[in-house]
């Protein structure tokens, strides 16, 4: 039996939000599907919502007569400020007001391990320590991240908070196999960040069960999520086909992995 009657989507032409689409169906009576591009191929329970986030009346319309709201929506990489600006840190208040003004009591947002990345591998962080961002992108992570404690502390909107390392299809670089997340475990810990009987402003580690844990999730252990994937399936084939990493490399000492060796997105190419 369904446990709402309908669920708001954005994002939900993404790579996550693909699978979210199928994954979250049986949870609701009806799927109202958000995203900037057409959507194709409804189903008999979807309904479209096509909007950019930073319109802040379609989100309000977007958010209409929903019971939660799941944000997977904007830029999904590093890219220039006034596009962070626009679709990650304007569009995501937008989402938050939506909900508010909306009467909708929970959120469930992805963020990702770019808020922190800065933290190096051995210092096993919780979800207690300080944000460290490693890009524009990251920097918008804890902005929604600090924007979810709000709403909670002031309206009593509930917020999980979905910090997601690596989700592919399966781990693709030596460094994925401990920051891999698979779809379905994605999936698991979205509907159980759903249905948890209260939240309050939780953040929760995204990672399968690797066998290196390289943070303490313990903070988020009320979600009940238990993930049932892991990367070590693919390890030989994973060391076979990619050479070992110089361990001192920025890129292997911090969890952001490559992010933290980008520069500023808005800087002209250099050469």
């Amino acid at each position: 039996m369904a446990r709402f009657r309908r669920l708001l989507l954005t994002g939900a032409s993404g790579r996550l939000g693909a699978r979210l689409r199928v994954a979250l169906a049986p949870l609701t009576q009806t799927l109202r599907l958000a995203d900037r591009a057409p959507l194709d191929d409804l189903k008999p329970h979807e309904e479209a919502a096509v909007f950019a986030l930073e319109d802040m009346e379609a989100a309000l319309a977007a958010a209409g007569d929903c019971d939660a709201i799941v944000h997977f929506g904007g830029a999904a990489l590093e890219a220039p400020w006034e596009e962070i600006l626009a679709s990650n840190i304007r569009g995501s208040y937008n989402i938050y007001e939506a909900a508010r003004k909306n009467g909708v009591k929970r959120v469930v947002y992805a963020s990702s391990v770019h808020a922190i990345g800065y933290h190096p591998l051995e210092a096993h962080i919780d979800a207690d320590a300080p944000h460290r961002p490693d890009s524009l992108y990251g920097l918008s992570k804890c902005f929604v991240e600090d924007l979810g404690r709000l709403y909670w502390d002031k309206f009593g909107i509930e917020s999980v908070h979905l910090r997601i390392f690596s989700s592919y299809p399966q781990p693709a670089e030596r460094r994925m196999l401990w920051s891999w997340i698979s779809f379905d475990d994605v999936a698991r810990l979205v509907a159980d960040s759903l249905t948890a009987p209260r939240v309050g402003h939780t953040i929760s580690f995204g990672l399968s069960d690797n066998k290196l844990k390289p943070v303490d999730n313990r903070l988020a252990g009320h979600l009940g999520f238990r993930p049932q994937d892991s990367a070590e399936p693919y390890r030989a084939q994973v060391e076979a086909a990619r050479p070992a990493e110089d361990p001192r490399a920025p890129a292997a000492t911090y969890l952001g992995g490559w992010f933290v060796d980008l520069g500023h997105p808005d800087d002209p190419p250099k050469g």
